[in-house]
């Protein structure tokens, strides 16, 4: 068993999406500070980070698009943990179905390996990513797909306002993981993945610890 993160590091000042605010991270408690309060040669370190929720690499819930769509604390635990993947390779911008065509995807994660993590931390991140079309999205979910993750900037096409592929996926209660990385590092091979979010009551999105499982 070989496992694989997929998940870019939160670090303080970073942009994950344009227009948003960085993470902001302090002390809450130093370890200078906390020798006051414990025992000669016992100290902790408290952390505080303000950030909004889509911060890195992060799941989307239904609730991200609708308003009475499950939000992380009801998503079911087997809809982001322990999901057999399959990994599919596309390339181009607009990623269409036949990106899919021959691939098994249903109950599975579907992760597509766009090659695009390698400008994160640039300005090129921000422009012209690779994104999935309508079609693709409606065949992902009509085919049964657990979870969809990519490792762009946005699954959709971000100049279109109306969304079509969180609509369609968040629609079918069919998480997505967006801002993934090392996906080309995935062997082939029988794999599982998992993306699990905080527990978190009226949220949408949240980082998580993305990886993946490969069985020999």
């Amino acid at each position: 068993m070989r496992l694989f993160d997929l998940s870019h590091t939160v670090e303080h000042g970073m942009i994950t999406y344009k227009g948003l605010p960085a993470p902001v991270m302090c002390d809450f408690l130093s370890r200078e500070r906390s020798r006051e309060i414990y025992a000669p040669g016992t100290e902790f370190h408290i952390g505080r980070i303000d950030m909004v929720a889509n911060t890195g690499t992060y799941v989307d819930s239904p609730f991200h698009r609708y308003a009475d769509g499950k939000d992380l604390a009801m998503l079911p635990l087997e809809s982001v943990a322990e999901l057999e993947a399959v990994v599919a390779t596309a390339s181009g911008r607009a990623i269409g179905p036949e990106a899919f065509r021959g691939v098994e995807v249903r109950g599975k994660a579907v992760l597509v390996h766009t090659g695009w993590d390698r400008h994160w931390r640039t300005d090129a991140y921000f422009e012209g990513h690779p994104f999935l079309t309508r079609d693709a999205a409606a065949l992902l979910a009509d085919a049964g797909a657990a979870l969809v993750g990519i490792d762009s900037y946005n699954i959709d096409d971000t100049a279109d306002g109306s969304r079509p592929a969180h609509t369609i996926l968040l629609g079918a209660e069919i998480p997505i993981c967006e801002h993934l990385c090392n996906l080309g590092s995935l062997p082939a091979g029988r794999l599982r993945f998992s993306a699990v979010p905080v527990k978190v009551s009226g949220f949408g999105t949240f980082p998580v610890r993305a990886y993946a499982v490969a069985e020999d």
